[in-house]
């Protein structure tokens, strides 16, 4: 397995803030960025950490994303948005989507925002999160290039369409799921390649459909989708929310991120805030969700396990311990992330104490 080095998040974040001033995004929009990378990072995602900068920075070069900072809002009409992103980075319009959503419920009770011809937005649990942080249970999904077949099928159709739902949690962190709908996000199969290990045979299959555990011909191949016909469902109905209902791209329509970077990926985004208070006695949804919680932990476990988790407090444990200890990050991921430094003309040198190893999500 290729090694990893561990290094400080605030070092992590300047450099990713850094590269992207170097790209001609203003202080604001690197710093969000890089924020966004970084933060899965710390909770162990990495692949849709810095692993992202190179494939961001060649599209930026090249046109196929803009350095707009905010879309254009082409329908504003109650409860629901519909925005135009003019292919600008998806942290910044995903941000502004969420926050028009959060208003709105607050408003009406629900909010609801889609964003067309928008780009890659990081991890989807930025945006489900900042909503449960505004009181509202937040729901943030994106579609996807075809990467998964329909159940018989010999080609892809329809992609590995990441959902995020957060939940408010009175005195706490919010209890966040964020999933793709593939066995395994397309980035984590990128980066075996990457570091040159192999994948699991139940993530991907080779381009004649055969499962596979070589990292390089699942990329040539299909990805597989969860709980089988289950998790092909749910990606179908996350492309209609997103792509179909926005007026965007939607299936054959999407570009993928590491194809041709003068082209625009084109996908879109759906966004849904309700807020708690509109439901009732916020008082009683956090004690009955507490409740709900405390039953899921304190449940029996299975010989061999020490605790019940809940969605979500895995990579918050993971994000806590990074922010103190620092961050690991994939060699190869560095290296490429110190090209791209010295690229834009900076001078990336580790910091003092920057070490090896680290626990990584990732490692498959």
């Amino acid at each position: 397995m290729a090694g990893t080095t561990t290094v400080p998040a605030d070092w992590l974040t300047e450099a990713v803030t850094g590269v992207f001033r170097g790209g001609g995004l203003s202080a604001r929009a690197a710093r969000t960025v890089a924020e966004s990378l970084v933060a899965a990072d710390l909770r162990g995602v990495a692949s849709h950490g810095v692993l992202l900068v190179p494939m961001y920075m060649a599209r930026l070069r090249d046109r196929s994303v803009t350095a707009r900072e905010r879309a254009e809002v082409v329908l504003d009409h109650g409860a629901v948005a519909v925005l135009d992103a003019r292919h600008a980075l998806g942290q910044l319009t995903g941000d502004q989507a969420m926050g028009i959503a959060v208003a709105k419920a607050h408003a009406h009770g629900v909010g609801a925002v889609t964003v067309r011809h928008a780009f890659h937005f990081g991890a989807a649990f930025r945006y489900a999160a900042a909503a449960a942080e505004a009181g509202c249970v937040g729901v943030a999904a994106a579609n996807t290039r075809p990467l998964m077949p329909a159940p018989g099928g010999a080609e892809p159709v329809t992609g590995n369409n990441p959902l995020a739902i957060a939940v408010p949690r009175a005195g706490g962190d919010p209890v966040v799921l964020d999933m793709a709908l593939s066995e395994a996000a397309l980035g984590k199969i990128r980066l075996a390649a990457q570091e040159d290990r192999p994948i699991p045979a139940h993530w991907a299959t080779d381009a004649e459909g055969r499962p596979t555990t070589d990292p390089r011909a699942a990329l040539a191949g299909m990805l597989l989708p969860a709980a089988g016909p289950k998790g092909f469902g749910l990606a179908l109905m996350i492309d209609v929310l997103a792509g179909v209902l926005s007026g965007g791209a939607y299936g054959s329509g999407v570009n993928g991120l590491y194809a041709d970077t003068t082209v625009p990926n084109d996908c879109a985004h759906f966004f849904l805030a309700l807020d708690v208070a509109a439901f009732g006695d916020p008082g009683r949804f956090a004690q009955h969700l507490d409740d709900l919680l405390g039953q899921v932990t304190g449940a029996r476990r299975a010989p061999g396990t020490d605790r019940l988790l809940l969605p979500g407090q895995l990579e918050a444990a993971r994000a806590a311990t990074a922010r103190e200890n620092g961050v690991p990050v994939g060699d190869a991921a560095l290296r490429a992330l110190m090209e791209e430094a010295a690229r834009a003309g900076i001078a990336l040198v580790l910091p003092p104490g920057a070490g090896e190893g680290g626990e990584r999500g990732d490692d498959g």
